[in-house]
């Protein structure tokens, strides 16, 4: 039998109920009330993952990864996912928010609990990465995690197929990726703290059946490029940041919370934002 392995990427911003920054900070970080509230965040972002993975396997997928993509990587609570679904943990993978995607076999990426990218209006949480960056341009086009995660993705001929979040998250995905991307918006965006949500059943009910649907039409997508090279910017939210950027070989300052780089490939695209992002954790203060 011809093997037709699925990668579901699950973050947790974009999750029905989510709409605070509490709610989705583990409770290292956090404290007794973000626990709380924390942990049954993700219990729905497990939830949403396991709708995912058994719509995909209701369209006949004979193998299922979900990749746990929030934060310190380690959020998901296996036993709520269907039996016979593998899942990662922790935050250092090679390819981070899409590990899985260069296994043979795989025929689409699955997008769950999504977010807008930095700066959109009305996307609950809207973010790219960190709380830092301001944005991200491929090629003139503003990205969010979803466009880079789909461009590491067809690095290695994996098309998107599905996804699941926010409604201003699901306007940017069609709009970058294409109409061909089963789109399943779970809640709509009020401003950046606020939402109205689906009930977390009916937002899994969609999710699974949308999940079957994409991963049934999976011989029709492609993978998502563009240009190579590629000219990529990335934009922080002051320029002590930008500073630490320009450090790294082969960038370039821009402006001055802006540094940019070319890239031959995807894989070196990612792998040198990932790069900047961590070199710019810096403190502020001197």
């Amino acid at each position: 039998m011809t093997e037709r392995r699925v990668v579901i990427s699950v973050d947790m911003e974009g999750v029905c109920g989510v709409s605070s920054w509490v709610q989705v900070s583990p409770p290292e970080f956090g404290g007794l009330v973000s626990g709380a509230e924390y942990e049954r965040a993700r219990e729905r972002m497990t939830l949403e993952a396991a709708a995912a993975a058994q719509g995909a396997l209701d369209a006949g997928a004979t193998d299922v990864l979900v990749n746990d993509s929030h934060d310190t990587m380690r959020n998901l609570i296996p036993e709520l996912l269907p039996d016979g679904v593998r899942f990662t943990s922790g935050n250092d993978k090679p390819l981070s928010m899409v590990q899985g995607v260069q296994e043979a076999g795989v025929v689409g990426l699955l997008f769950v609990g999504y977010h807008a990218r930095a700066g959109s209006v009305r996307g609950p949480l809207a973010h790219t990465w960190n709380g830092f960056v301001r944005d991200v341009v491929v090629n003139g086009v503003s990205t969010g995690e979803y466009g880079l995660n789909a461009l590491l993705a067809g690095h290695y001929g994996v098309p998107v197929l599905f996804a699941s979040g926010d409604d201003v998250a699901m306007g940017e995905i069609t709009a970058e990726l294409g109409s061909g991307v089963v789109t399943v918006p779970v809640k709509e965006g009020l401003s950046a703290f606020a939402a109205a949500h689906l009930h977390p059943r009916e937002a899994q009910r969609r999710i699974r059946d949308g999940a079957r649907r994409a991963v049934e039409a999976a011989g029709d997508a492609t993978p998502y490029v563009t240009r190579w090279p590629a000219h990529a910017q990335v934009s922080f939210n002051h320029q002590a940041r930008a500073d630490a950027g320009e450090r790294v070989p082969g960038v370039t300052r821009v402006d001055a919370v802006t540094v940019g780089w070319h890239s031959p490939d995807a894989y070196h695209l990612f792998q040198t934002f990932r790069m900047l992002a961590k070199v710019a954790e810096v403190r502020l203060d001197g």
